[in-house]
C-alpha cells in the first residue's frame, strides 16, 4: 500500500478552499499508519535537486521536514478523515512524529542489518525498522529511550566508545515509508510494522546491547 510523489511544484502551500481529495494511494498509505498502526502523520517537503518544496531558499533540511503551515493528522484518523485533510497537500511526503507511540535507535545501515539478523537470531522482541536512501537503519523503540540513551550506554559500558548510533525522540520527525527523502529515493521497510509492535515497541534495553556492539565493530 504505497504511493507515488507528485511532481514538485514549487511550493506545497495548500490549495485554499480545494475540496479535491487527496489520491486514493496517498490517503489509504496515510489511513494505515494512523488508523492502523495508531500513529500521528505529518504532510512533509519534498527535494528536487536539492531545492526544497518549502519554499525556503536557505532549507537546512531540503524534502526533509514537515510542511510548517501543514496541520498534523492524528492518530486514529480514518480514511475519509485523512482524504479530506491530505486533499490540500497532494504528494507531500509522509512524516511521523517521534516521541509518542515510538522513539527511534539510528546506526549505519550495515550495522543495522548485521544487528537485526542477530537480533533476530535471538529471539528479541522487535519492532519496526526501515532503512532511508542515506544509509541510515531506524530501529523503533519505547518512548523515552532518546532521553535515556546516554545513561543507558553508561550503564552497558559503552559510554566511552565512539558509535555511529544516535536517539531521536520527541520534536523530531522521521520520513515515512515510501516517501522520498531528501530527493535521495524512497524510505524502506526492513522489518514492515505489525499490530503487537507499532504501538508497543520494545524498550530500548532489549536492542542496544546488540546494536552498541555491531556498531562499533563496523567500518567507519
Amino acid at each position: 500500500m504505497g504511493f507515488t510523489i507528485g511532481g514538485i511544484r514549487g511550493t506545497d502551500r495548500p490549495r485554499t478552499g480545494s475540496r479535491r481529495r487527496g489520491r486514493a494511494s496517498e490517503c489509504t498509505t496515510v489511513a494505515e499508519y494512523t488508523g492502523l498502526w495508531g500513529w500521528a502523520a505529518v504532510p512533509g517537503a519534498r527535494a528536487l535537486d536539492g531545492t526544497c518544496s518549502c519554499g525556503a531558499t536557505a532549507c537546512r533540511a531540503p524534502g526533509a521536514h514537515p510542511l510548517g503551515f501543514a496541520p498534523e493528522v492524528p492518530a486514529g484518523a480514518t480514511l475519509d478523515e485523512v482524504a479530506e485533510a491530505w486533499a490540500e497537500f497532494p504528494g507531500a511526503a509522509v512524516l511521523l512524529p517521534v516521541g509518542r507511540a515510538f522513539d527511534v535507535i539510528e546506526v549505519a545501515e550495515a550495522a543495522g542489518r548485521r544487528a537485526l539478523v542477530r537480533l533476530e537470531r535471538m529471539g528479541i522482541p522487535l519492532g519496526p525498522v526501515a532503512v532511508t536512501p542515506d544509509g541510515r537503519a531506524q530501529f523503533f523503540v519505547a518512548p523515552g529511550a532518546a532521553a535515556g540513551l546516554p545513561q543507558l550506554l553508561y550503564r552497558m559500558g559503552w559510554d566511552d566508545a565512539d558509535l555511529d548510533l544516535h536517539g531521536l525522540g520527541r520534536g523530531d520527525h522521521i520520513t515515512a515509508p515510501p516517501s522520498d527523502r531528501g530527493g535521495l529515493g524512497p524510505v524502506r521497510w526492513l522489518r514492515s510494522p505489525a499490530l503487537d509492535t507499532a504501538t508497543n515497541p520494545p524498550e530500548a534495553r532489549l536492542l542496544l546491547g546488540t546494536l552498541a556492539y555491531v556498531a562499533h565493530r563496523s567500518p567507519a
